[in-house]
């Protein structure tokens, strides 16, 4: 019998979660129990008598120190009443993959260590963050809370459980643990870290047709998982199941440091992808983050910008039999291009502006008002989990290509020939997303408090900037429709007279410094204007941009970290 050691412990004063959980350096993590008050203050704000005897999902991108936060989370569950754990093979679980585990085995919520897209090492990052019973990242009213309690902790609850063997699925051991007197039993199981997403996946898509089209002479597939969490899903779902090339399948072994790769898929970050894209070689081609909830897709020699990708997706959503039929209502993130608007606007859906952050997409997912929605960021999903889902997007897209080349005796319908079949219907949105890393945070905050000043003053509406004319401009503020709760303050926006817009945040996602985001979006519905490229047809506004902001004045920077 183990009995549950009860520790002092005092509060760390930086444990807020931001809107993918808490990431920080490896270096903070790993210092006394930075992480362990961090997990206590989580089995704190949970209610007891639900947290006694509940099933929790545990897994991580795999990145450096996601194995000692396994066996630390393992001992502070076994203190706190937890009667089981689910962890990956090898501690191994992508966030749409621990969502599907969740959601299939009706466990009471996960912890899911990852900081996403942030590079990995020991001298980089490393994160963790909670999701709920619907498979879907926590709500403010819940993080909030854990940060509350984060600021007056003053012991711990765990058990001394021995090293757990993570390499073998199956029962990995299991403990009676005594506190006070009662007992109760704790248990750990090793899950097979790709069986439930991928019987996720055959119930959503027409396997067999994907099968037919990767068989196709013509049509050449490859991959790129960065050496992220989505190896073994790609090497199992793309290789084994549907016949793709093994070869092709590229960085399928998750690495602690991914490879010395920045693990954020896109045009900056997997330059080997889009290298051989633009070779000519493949049809089709994608890379994943570190987790495995964002994507990038690539035609040949042909980018595809995520809001494309999103509305493309949407338009096209009869060729996924999970939809036929089911498709109600679309959504994405207000910084996200409008692309979307448009497809939901010709099919009579129902439409939702939200802010960033995938969990404003739950309350929509669970009352049924949307089924598909997504974020510019690279990140595209739906109903069946509750997470941004990178290999489901690729899927929809092999079931878009494949619909189109039903016939094999015709030539091959690409990629880029479907994004403009798509413009040719519904216009273009030229969209992109200059990102400024690693800017000193005063700085960030003070250009930031600078554009609050320009919205605030009545004379901006009606103001002429270069050709063009601010109809409004806010700081987005989004009332939730299910619950009613507000979120405030979600990115600075001016709209001008035809349509565009220009929108500028501050990132919540990094762990040094400050991010500041600004996204450009323009409608173009003038067919012969659609083969542009993007940077060229957005050059006035990137100015414009520039201007309104005074970006270079504030932070001395010249240009962006990254261009989406």
């Amino acid at each position: 019998m183990s009995e549950v050691k009860v520790i002092p412990t005092t509060p760390f004063k930086d444990q807020k979660p931001g809107t993918s959980g808490l990431r920080k350096k490896v270096k903070v993590f790993s210092t006394g129990f930075y992480l362990h008050n961090f997990v206590q203050s989580l089995f704190n704000t949970l209610p007891a008598s639900e947290l006694k005897g509940a099933t929790l999902v545990v897994g991580g991108d795999g990145r450096y120190w996601n194995n000692e936060a396994l066996q630390i989370i393992i001992q502070l569950s076994a203190g706190n009443g937890v009667a089981k754990l689910l962890i990956g093979q090898n501690g191994i679980l992508s966030t749409p993959a621990v969502s599907a585990v969740v959601r299939a085995r009706k466990a009471y919520g996960a912890i899911i260590l990852t900081a996403s897209h942030n590079p990995g090492g020991e001298h980089n990052d490393f994160g963790i963050k909670y999701n709920t019973g619907n498979g879907g990242p926590a709500p403010e009213s819940i993080t909030n809370a854990i940060y509350a309690e984060s600021l007056k902790i003053s012991q711990l609850r765990l058990v001394d459980v021995p090293h757990v063997d993570l390499s073998k699925v199956g029962p990995a051991g299991s403990w009676t643990v005594s506190s006070g007197g009662v007992s109760s039993q704790f248990a750990v199981e090793v899950i097979d870290s790709v069986a439930d997403y991928l019987a996720l996946m055959k119930s959503i898509f027409d396997f067999d047709s994907l099968k037919k089209l990767m068989a196709r002479p013509d049509f050449k597939f490859t991959s790129d998982s960065l050496n992220g969490v989505t190896g073994p899903y790609c090497t199992r779902i793309f290789a084994e199941e549907l016949g793709a090339d093994p070869a092709a399948i590229k960085g399928c072994v998750p690495m602690p440091d991914f490879g010395g790769h920045h693990p954020d898929p896109n045009l900056t970050y997997a330059p080997e992808l889009v290298k051989l894209m633009y070779s000519g070689q493949y049809e089709l081609g994608c890379a994943f983050d570190g987790d495995g909830d964002r994507n990038m897709v690539l035609g040949n020699k042909f980018f595809v910008n995520p809001s494309d990708s999103l509305a493309i997706i949407a338009a096209n959503a009869d060729s996924i039999p999970y939809f036929r039929g089911k498709l109600k209502g679309v959504s994405r993130s207000m910084p996200t291009g409008s692309a979307i608007d448009r497809v939901a606007q010709r099919l009579g859906l129902e439409f939702f502006e939200v802010p960033t952050g995938w969990k404003f997409f739950g309350n929509l997912m669970d009352a049924g008002r949307i089924q598909i929605c997504g974020e510019e960021s690279f990140g595209t999903g739906s109903d069946h989990i509750r997470e941004k889902d990178g290999l489901w997007a690729v899927l929809a897209w092999l079931s878009i290509v494949a619909h189109y080349n039903s016939d094999p005796s015709k030539p091959l319908v690409t990629v880029a020939e479907i994004a403009r079949q798509h413009w040719t219907k519904y216009g273009r949105n030229f969209f992109t997303r200059h990102d400024f890393e690693e800017v000193d945070s005063d700085a960030a905050n003070k250009m930031m408090a600078h554009l609050n000043t320009v919205i605030s003053d009545p004379a901006v509406k009606g103001r002429k900037v270069g050709n063009y004319e601010i109809a409004s401009a806010d700081d987005f503020e989004y009332t939730d429709p299910i619950d009613g709760s507000v979120s405030k303050n979600q990115g600075i926006r001016f709209v001008f007279t035809d349509g565009s817009r220009l929108v500028f945040r501050l990132s919540g996602t990094g762990s040094s410094g400050a991010t500041i985001r600004v996204y450009i979006d323009m409608y173009e519905p003038h067919t012969a204007r659609h083969d542009r490229d993007t940077q060229d047809a957005l050059k006035e506004f990137i100015a414009i941009g520039h201007e309104i902001s005074q970006l270079r004045a504030f932070t001395g920077r010249n240009a962006p970290t990254v261009i989406t």
